[in-house]
């Protein structure tokens, strides 16, 4: 197995720039998930990586190799897509050793790979079955067996879980961490959903406009993200954002009933436009404040979220373990720990730190 390098990668359709000189360096066996918003470049990156996009300008490097101009099929990569992309007529084994038989290798061999690619995706007992009898989680399965048994150097995955139900992309989502932890091998993993971003990376690429904004592992993107659209973009429910003005003793934030708040950080001069960050889990509801009304409170068993119109109208979301939802319409106030606020540039969106 190996690692894979970008250099000032560049990709240009006609006079359109969509990816803008990427940097990043994959470490051999690391699992790296790209993830961003549709539109952000994230399929366009990893389909320039597998050789299905040229790349205009930059290189790429798998290990020591430099495949910027080699062909898809000489790159010693598999891509495991969106669709499952099976053959309805060929069983789930021949399926799995397609490639393997268009390249001629020995049938004895083939075998041998099917049956270690089964045994890895527990898909022995389905070898004889057709795409038509599997469900849509076992066909996923169907399609990196057949990734696994090329024998890759980086294995590349487009959005495979997007086609599923809730239930089977948190089932497909353990799948893949316990297959990652067996074989080891380099693996790119593209998404928009930051929940699986999270709960399968090593390391987090989180890209914008076709430029990246910050990589590194996932709790430390979201303990300590760099800009606004990062803190924003990695936890769920999203980081509450509250513009606020700075004075001598603080940052006057009207959406938090207009308070003071002392920061821990080492603030810009007095009149500065700032943006307060708070993430629901930081916020508790406290009973008998009247700045922030209920408008909705989600109860999910051990974990609430209860959505507040601030009397500014800001949206506030709260994170709350209580056992009685707060009632609706209730008038309530909000309290906080302020070490636990992130500070960034109104304008630049940069963090203060």
């Amino acid at each position: 197995m190996t690692g894979v390098t970008l250099d000032k990668v560049i990709k240009r359709y006609g006079d359109a720039q969509v990816i803008h000189g990427v940097d990043l360096e994959i470490e051999d066996g690391e699992f790296c998930v790209f993830v961003g918003p549709s539109g952000c470049g994230k399929s366009t990156l990893l389909r320039m990586v597998a050789g299905l996009e040229e790349t205009t300008a930059g290189q790429i490097h798998i290990g020591v190799r430099d495949v910027t101009r080699l062909d898809p099929a000489e790159r010693g990569v598999a891509m495991v897509f969106q669709t499952y992309a099976l053959y309805p007529h060929m069983t789930v084994e021949q399926n799995m050793g397609f490639g393997l038989r268009m390249n001629g290798h020995p049938p004895a061999k083939i075998r041998e790979k099917v049956n270690e690619a089964s045994r890895i995706l527990k898909l022995d007992e389905y070898l004889e079955r057709k795409p038509a009898a599997l469900s849509g989680g076992q066909r996923q399965r169907v399609a990196i067996g057949r990734a696994i048994v090329r024998g890759p150097e980086v294995f590349l995955f487009d959005e495979p879980l997007s086609n599923l139900d809730a239930e089977l992309r948190v089932e497909m989502r353990v799948e893949i961490a316990r297959l990652h932890n067996e074989i080891g091998a380099t693996m790119i993993y593209v998404t928009h959903d930051q929940v699986e971003a999270m709960t399968l990376a090593d390391k987090i690429v989180v890209l914008r406009a076709g430029r990246i904004e910050q990589v590194g592992a996932p709790l430390e993107l979201y303990r300590d993200p760099d800009n606004r659209f990062v803190a924003g973009f990695i936890g769920s429910p999203s980081m509450n954002f509250f513009e606020g003005t700075v004075e001598h003793n603080g940052v006057r934030v009207p959406g938090l009933g207009d308070q003071i708040v002392e920061m821990q950080v080492a603030l810009p001069a007095a009149g500065t436009k700032v943006t307060v960050g708070l993430r629901p889990s930081h916020l508790k509801v406290a009973e008998g404040g009247d700045s922030h009304r209920v408008d909705l409170t989600e109860s999910l068993g051990g974990v609430s979220y209860v959505y507040l119109f601030a009397e500014n109208g800001d949206r506030i979301i709260v994170e709350a373990h209580e056992d009685d939802p707060v009632p609706h319409g209730s008038k309530v106030g909000v309290t906080f720990d302020p070490a636990n606020a992130y500070i960034f540039d109104a304008e630049t969106e940069e963090r203060i730190r």
